[in-house]
């Protein structure tokens, strides 16, 4: 069972561990602000585990990943509580040896059939996503 615990630090500040005791600093935004919008963390989370699934099946295939990088942007609702409608996800990878095909496929794996976190969100939200492939 996945889980997290949210500890508050003080003022609008909490500390979030996961069950492998790795954690991130949360808060609201504003001018103390020292750790990341709840909001934007769901779009980080989103964002690393289509990034995992992609680049795991990229090297499951032996190609030769030399960069990657995720870029998520999404569209909240203008009233409280401001939930997210629509998700962008923007895929950068980089490799020698790596077609638009390969890069499609382990993409259309993740959002289909393994990246938790938008399955949960595909209910309410619209997933969209696009890559840039660069053989650098």
């Amino acid at each position: 069972m996945a889980e997290a615990s949210i500890t508050w630090i003080r003022d609008i500040q909490f500390v979030a561990t996961d069950s492998t005791n790795h954690s991130v600093v949360l808060s609201k935004p504003g001018e103390d602000s020292i750790g990341m919008k709840p909001s934007e963390l769901l779009l980080a989370a989103v964002g690393g585990c289509t990034g995992v699934d992609v680049v795991n099946i990229l090297r499951k295939k032996r190609l030769t990943l030399t960069g990657f990088r995720v870029k998520v942007q999404g569209e909240q609702a203008p009233t409280p509580p401001w939930a997210f409608q629509k998700i962008h996800i923007h895929y950068e990878v980089e490799g020698p040896d790596i077609r638009e095909k390969d890069v499609e496929k382990a993409i259309a794996l993740s959002e289909e059939k393994y990246c938790s976190v938008s399955a949960t969100l595909k209910p309410q939200v619209k997933i969209t996503w696009d890559y840039e492939l660069s053989s650098s």
